[in-house]
């Protein structure tokens, strides 16, 4: 449905603090900007209502404890508008302080230029690249669905809570916003609300120089309620939000006309404040038409005081909640161990012995030994979901014994996600930041470049997403190099704080999971469409893939002659290669390297003892780019790839790019 709200009259005694707040956050915004030199005070000034409205009256939280389970969440998509989140938090009492505030866009702050994760206090996620945040918030929201069908009960609900995005018109223009968007209408998330900061600029001048799309009726056909409100009104803010506490049908979309820059006696309305601090003369007359004094980061006592009172409600809520789940907890035992377990991302003590005593094939693709172990940890782990952009049939990502997640059925475990890899990735990262939800996600290789900067974000904020991703190589055959990934993994290890592995056989399968279950962070896991052998022995996670390298195959003698460096598919082939070489009197090491950054953790004695002086000719042997392998062969032989693939078969192609086991001894051996 589609509505323009009627305003009516909120109470005087809210109405008018709010107002001060909202001057109040206009003026910090203007403040810190110009001590910084630098930052967007256009947005904070023309979204202060907005903001005052949601901390100062409908956001359900508590500010002494910001990671109370049943929060509301806020998450500023629009994150230049930094300064407008960290006005609020200082104000509502959390733990940033107004010097915190003075140190906008410093060194090691709490205040940077964008919200981050883990990094300020109250904030949900990572924001700034435009329209990410609006993907995030609809999949903690998603997060916080699923939590609540599986564990509230009558009357002792535990989660129900909102999401709330403030999206502005670069967050609609990007394609992820879509994607999400579009995907919450399908599953009826009722529980995220989006506030669209029409302020019809964007950086570079006006939005009707660029877009001329309707929103409203885009969102209509996905299924949300839309309205439209005067973004600086509280009584429209307070009739559109205020019944949504009590009851929400679908997804809502509100869309609030505001001007940015609002305040500023002669800036306000232009896209010139998008990014530019106000000059001497604006920033006083600014200050003094909202009736405060010239002073850098001056708050009213009135402001104080009303959050004071507002955090004496939050902490009696979380007190009501607190008691609830006690009952809650005494009534299901049951519900309330699997609770912990999620809570805590519990793993057994022997899970790696579990993992070992998964029966899988001698002769396996990597795709199907990870689609066993994924379903033997979908009934094991209570807090593991996923899901695929439409691919569940050939990435084998589907847990078999678990129903898919729909609009009238979320107690499933598996999400459609449809064709829609960007929106997907940024939807897990959502998820796992319920910090109940392990995600894990699939698609092909070559296809993560449509997600990459989400991946980059889950490794920004170091938050728990497992990517599975197959046909990993040109190896995949026919379906050419549309489909034959070539620089996909160098570009993945390249990103910090994100764990690749790429195992060579089902024993490394098993250890490349229980290495993402371990790690806090994202990891992406590597799996061939294509059947490998069992080419490595059964050894320990520490003596094998938790290390990162290790001896697949020892040399005769010593020192060696040569070390063959693989990972996936190309450690059967490396095996091939020195076993014709042992034939021809040479000794031949082979190290399978399924994670470079666990091998690069390793102690220079281990390192040493792996590729040092006595391991002879190194050579690495890796169906993708060559870059990066240098570093590990110093001085030796790279094969590689550095051309795009064919459409062929494997066998075809690997005579075609020399990776047969003959090709490759004639081309080190020379």
């Amino acid at each position: 449905m589609t509505t323009t709200i009627q305003t009516s009259c909120l109470d005087t005694a809210t109405k008018e603090p709010l107002t001060v707040i909202a001057s109040t956050i206009r003026c910090l915004s203007i403040d810190a900007v110009e001590k910084a030199g630098s930052g967007h005070a256009g947005t904070p000034m023309g979204c202060a209502e907005i903001a005052a409205y949601l901390y100062g009256s409908f956001l359900r939280y508590t500010p002494h404890n910001l990671e109370f389970p049943n929060r509301d969440r806020f998450v500023l998509s629009a994150g230049h508008a930094s300064m407008l989140q960290y006005s609020c938090l200082h104000l509502s009492g959390s733990r940033l302080s107004l010097d915190d505030l003075k140190q906008f866009r410093q060194l090691n702050s709490k205040t940077p230029s964008h919200p981050q994760y883990r990094l300020t206090p109250g904030i949900e996620t990572t924001t700034g690249v435009d329209g990410q945040g609006i993907s995030h918030g609809i999949g903690q929201a998603l997060g916080l669905k699923l939590l609540g069908a599986r564990f509230n009960k009558d009357s002792l609900s535990l989660f129900d809570a909102k999401v709330v995005i403030l999206a502005g018109d670069g967050c609609f223009m990007e394609g992820i916003s879509h994607e999400a968007s579009s995907l919450a209408g399908h599953l009826n998330l009722n529980n995220i609300i989006i506030i669209y900061d029409r302020n019809k600029t964007c950086l570079d001048g006006f939005v009707s120089e660029s877009c001329s799309e309707d929103t409203r009726q885009r969102y209509l056909a996905y299924g949300w309620d839309v309205y439209e409100i005067d973004g600086h009104d509280f009584d429209a803010l307070h009739d559109v939000l205020g019944p949504l506490r009590e009851r929400q049908d679908r997804p809502v979309l509100i869309i609030a006309d505001t001007t940015i820059g609002r305040g500023a006696a002669t800036q306000a309305g232009s896209y010139f404040i998008h990014s530019e601090p106000l000059e001497e003369q604006e920033r006083k007359t600014t200050k003094q038409s909202l009736g405060f004094p010239d002073i850098d980061f001056y708050v009213p006592q009135e402001a104080y005081d009303f959050f004071k009172e507002r955090s004496e409600w939050g902490a009696l809520n979380e007190k009501v909640w607190d008691e609830t789940f006690q009952t809650w907890a005494q009534q299901y035992p049951e519900l309330f161990e699997e609770y912990q377990k999620m809570a805590s991302r519990w793993l057994p003590d022997n899970i790696e012995d579990q993992l070992f005593n998964i029966d899988i094939p001698e002769k396996v693709s990597g795709r199907k030994a990870s689609s066993l172990v994924l379903n033997f940890l979908g009934d094991l782990l209570p807090g593991l979901y996923g899901g695929s952009a439409d691919l569940a049939r050939s990435d084998m990502t589907h847990m078999h014994q678990h129903s898919v997640i729909t609009a009238s059925d979320l107690l499933g475990k598996n999400i459609k996600y449809g064709v829609r890899e960007f929106g997907m990735g940024g939807i897990a990262i959502g998820l796992a930041q319920t910090k109940m939800i392990t995600p894990f996600i699939g698609t092909f290789l070559g296809f993560s470049d449509y997600m990459l900067s989400s991946i980059r974000m889950a490794a920004l904020m170091r938050v728990k997403v497992i990517y599975q991703f197959t046909h990993d190589s040109i190896f995949i055959g026919q379906d050419g190099p549309t489909h034959q990934p070539i620089e996909q993994l160098c570009h993945l290890r390249s990103i910090p704080n994100l764990l690749v592995i790429r195992p060579a056989d089902a024993n490394e399968v098993k250890m490349a999971w229980l290495a993402a279950l371990k790690y806090d962070g994202p990891t992406a896991i590597v799996l061939s469409r294509q059947e490998t052998s069992q080419v490595t022995q059964k050894q320990t996670y520490a003596e094998s893939l938790g290390r990162g390298a290790y001896v697949a195959r020892e040399g005769k003698r010593s020192p060696l002659d040569y070390t063959l460096i693989a990972t996936g598919s190309e450690v059967e082939i490396s095996l091939q290669v020195a076993e014709e070489l042992e034939k021809k009197g040479y000794s031949c090491r082979v190290v399978s390297m399924p994670c470079w950054k666990l091998f690069d953790e390793q102690s220079d004695e281990y390192k040493e003892s792996l590729l040092g002086k006595n391991s002879g000719k190194r050579v690495s042997i890796e169906a993708a780019s060559e870059m990066g392998w240098h570093k590990y062969v110093l001085g030796g032989i790279v094969i590689g790839l550095n051309t795009f693939g064919k459409s062929a078969t494997k066998e075809d192609l690997a005579r075609e790019f020399g990776f047969t086991p003959q090709q490759i001894i004639e081309r080190i051996s020379t």
